[in-house]
């Protein structure tokens, strides 16, 4: 009875007519929604650890007694693993079943956990956080699939919503559990936060999960030259991303032989894809043309999502000069707004065009990055409030929408496979979001300080005002020197607001676009509560 159930849940419904499914075929049992809630969790924490660090770099710095160049690996490494794992893992979830393989990834990241807030070392943390974000990425997908697995269409307004709040709330308040972590009790506490949480999924999973059945004999013929060069491929490819704006991109001998490696790999991967007998990820998916397209429209909600989450916290460092808890404080806007979203979201699914939805959400995005293009020196809290605002309501009714008209119509057997493509996608874009708004960041800032230094002459009334407004603040013969160091100083600081808000045009631009190519999908089939009345 349970596969049979499982059946008639994952099979969508016809656009038009057709008998209503049997009642008995609308009722999950409570095991199965108990499983899939402590999976949402496991999900939860490894979206989570993507960003709980970002606020919290410089106290992990000065714990390790790491360089600047050697901190970022604490976030490099996770994504370099994590962006690995999460295509193979609707293989594993095919082989091992989802009960074994989530179960297994939720010991093994609560585990992970525990060592990176016990390191001491920077070697260390590298070592644990790259095998943390590679056991944690396979939990991500297996949400995914099993969300359209063993519920019933009807039931996909309460769920999806369910999962693109995991999924955008989760990265998007990392800064604030972090900041807020750092300065009640230490860095260490990043981690050591999953311990029980993680213990609890993994008990959670070993005795509920029983969504379907392993099938080993799948690794008689597992394809483990897809794989290396899989990993060659996205791994490299990954670093490139994290670390060319840092380098200065070609220009640097490592960033540029990474690339070599993962184009190279890349040809050689995409080739044993399409030849091989059981490739190691199955690209048939995006010959749907709903799935492909989704695809697309994820990959930009991820350069929105991660990206935003990266330009906020840098700008209140840097500009305002925040700690990491006024900087998790001020961001709280836009996690409590998509919490608080979510249930209308759901609501709105069974009875407006999901594409519809998809155009306003990322339309709402675009306005929210288009407020912050009047960024000046002085934004704090509240002048970030309505942006941030727009952000988080937006943001929820981007992702909902995205993931039900991408996955929500895929045959059962694609799911495991197709969720993986979907949610690489997303990390994809977060990954190159990063590195494009890094690099057009460093280029605004030097484009608009030599303007500025052209302005900065003699000849200007305002340059001499400010230079003996300056002065008379200092104290000293020296005064007129440190007046204009000063002035270059402040001139700086206005040459990178101005490219802020460049950067911030540029993602309107961006999300403008997009809003308006929604069309490019088939019309999803209703469902919920829309469904009953068309049937």
């Amino acid at each position: 009875m349970a596969n049979a159930a499982t059946i008639t849940a994952a099979t969508p419904l016809p656009a038009g007519g057709g008998a209503t499914a049997p009642a008995a075929s609308e009722r999950v049992d409570p095991a199965r929604v108990i499983a899939f809630l402590a999976m949402c969790f496991g999900m939860f924490m490894a979206f989570l650890d993507i960003q709980v660090v970002s606020a919290s770099l410089s106290e992990i710095q000065a714990g390790l007694g790491a360089s600047s160049d050697e901190i970022t690996w604490v976030q490099t490494s996770y994504l370099m693993a994590e962006v690995v794992a999460i295509p193979l893992s609707g293989f594993l979830s095919r082989a091992l079943g989802t009960r074994i393989m989530f179960a297994s990834a939720a010991a093994g990241f609560t585990f992970a956990s525990l060592m990176c807030g016990l390191t001491s070392t920077m070697g260390q943390m590298i070592v644990w956080r790259a095998l943390q974000g590679f056991i944690g990425g396979g939990m991500v997908p297996a949400v995914f699939a099993s969300a359209y697995s063993i519920f019933p269409r009807s039931k996909q307004p309460i769920v999806t919503p369910l999962i693109g709040l995991v999924a955008t709330l989760a990265p998007t308040i990392g800064p604030t559990v972090g900041g807020y972590l750092t300065d009640l009790a230490s860095w260490h506490w990043l981690f050591f936060i999953n311990i029980v949480p993680g213990i609890m999924v993994t008990i959670a999973a070993i005795t509920l999960i029983d969504f379907d059945q392993p099938n080993f004999s799948l690794f008689d013929r597992f394809d483990s030259v897809g794989l290396i060069f899989m990993a060659l491929f996205l791994g490299t490819l990954e670093y490139v991303l994290e670390d060319g704006p840092r380098y200065d991109w070609f220009e640097d001998q490592t960033v540029a032989t990474a690339a070599v490696i993962s184009a190279s790999a890349a040809v050689i991967f995409f080739v044993r894809v399409l030849t091989a007998r059981q490739p190691i990820v199955d690209l048939r998916a995006f010959t749907d043309r709903n799935f492909a397209v989704g695809s697309m429209f994820s990959f930009v909600l991820g350069i929105g999502l991660y990206g935003l989450t990266y330009l906020y916290p840098i700008y209140l460092a840097q500009i305002r000069g925040f700690n990491a808890l006024m900087i998790g404080q001020t961001l709280f806007v836009s996690g409590a707004t998509m919490f608080l979203t979510a249930p209308l979201v759901g609501r709105l699914m069974t009875k407006v065009d999901a594409r519809l939805m998809l155009a306003f959400g990322f339309s709402v995005v675009a306005l929210s990055n288009w407020q912050m293009t009047y960024l000046t020196k002085d934004w704090e809290f509240w002048q970030l409030f309505v942006p941030q605002l727009l952000r988080g309501f937006g943001m929820m009714f981007a992702i909902v929408p995205i993931t039900n008209i991408s996955l929500g119509t895929l045959a059962p057997e694609r799911l495991k496979n197709a969720s993986g493509l979907f949610n690489l996608t997303r990390n994809l874009g977060g990954a190159v979001g990063l590195a494009g708004l890094n690099t057009v960041l460093d280029r605004r800032i030097d484009l608009h300080l030599a303007r500025l230094h052209d302005s900065i002459t003699w000849a200007r009334r305002p340059v001499l005002e400010a230079l003996t407004g300056f002065a008379a603040r200092m104290p000293g013969s020296d005064a007129q020197n440190m007046a204009l160091k000063q002035l270059f100083l402040f001139a700086r600081m206005q040459g990178t607001v101005m490219a802020f808000a460049d950067v911030f045009l540029l993602l309107c631009l961006l999300f403008a676009a997009f809003a308006a190519l929604v069309f490019l999908f088939r019309r999803p089939p209703m469902i919920g509560a829309a469904a009953a009345e068309a049937h």
